[in-house]
């Protein structure tokens, strides 16, 4: 269950309340007792890899569509 902090709270607490975050507690924030937003740890994000799609770009991918594709998009 997550912590509900109401904004008055979260305003004086903002970077206490962010660390609790950050260490993996969700929290609710409320205005006079509403709940109005989730805080909630964001996933580490790992180093990205280039060049993963298999296959290779020819210069055919550089030319026009043809009309006939066109229609079939719009």
């Amino acid at each position: 269950m997550a912590r509900v902090v109401n904004v008055h709270e979260a305003k004086t607490h903002l970077s206490r309340i962010l660390e609790d975050v950050r260490a993996g507690e969700e929290v609710v924030l409320a205005k006079d007792g509403v709940p109005y937003a989730r805080l909630m740890p964001i996933a580490p994000v790992g180093k990205r890899r280039l060049g993963f799609a298999p296959g290779r770009v020819t210069s055919a991918f550089f030319e026009p569509l043809p009309d006939e594709e066109i229609r079939r998009w719009e």
